[in-house]
């Protein structure tokens, strides 16, 4: 059992996932920034992209995957977010979080996938459906105002 110093102990049903706050450069936007999020329309919902761990994958690796294959983006990561733990399906979830820039990419939809946006911050906290995605928002602003 893992031990997390924001949510405690994390039990082997605990189901392990890892995603990033994606950003771009927009010098016309609110502080200069926007902030990529997905649509899945499993779910119907807008929130960051992340994804569930592999077998033995490293979780900022999952993350670079996870942003890669749901936005087609690349990304170089920054800061290590806050984590996140929840229940999903009746399991327990932890999620780690990287900020993390865009470098290249296009976004292709799929069945996983149908959307992307870019927002400024503001704009973002709005879009996204999960309040505790909300929160990152504001994590990745500390994070570039002190990088």
């Amino acid at each position: 059992m893992e031990d997390d110093q924001e949510h405690g102990p994390l039990g082997p049903d605990t189901v392990f996932a890892a995603g990033c706050v994606l950003w771009r450069h927009a010098p016309a936007a609110e502080e200069g920034i926007e902030l990529c999020l997905v649509h899945r329309p499993k779910y119907d919902d807008w929130s960051h992209p992340k994804g569930k761990l592999k077998a033995g994958e490293d979780a900022l690796a999952a993350a670079l995957r996870e942003v890669l294959e749901e936005t087609g983006h690349r990304c170089v990561p920054g800061a290590r977010l806050p984590s996140v733990s929840y229940t999903a399906a009746g399991r327990p979830k932890h999620v780690v979080y990287w900020a993390a820039e865009t470098r290249s990419g296009s976004f292709a939809a799929s069945s996983e996938v149908d959307a992307i946006v870019w927002l400024p911050p503001s704009a973002a906290r709005h879009r996204l459906t999960q309040p505790r995605d909300r929160a990152l928002v504001d994590s990745l602003l500390d994070a570039l105002r002190t990088a």
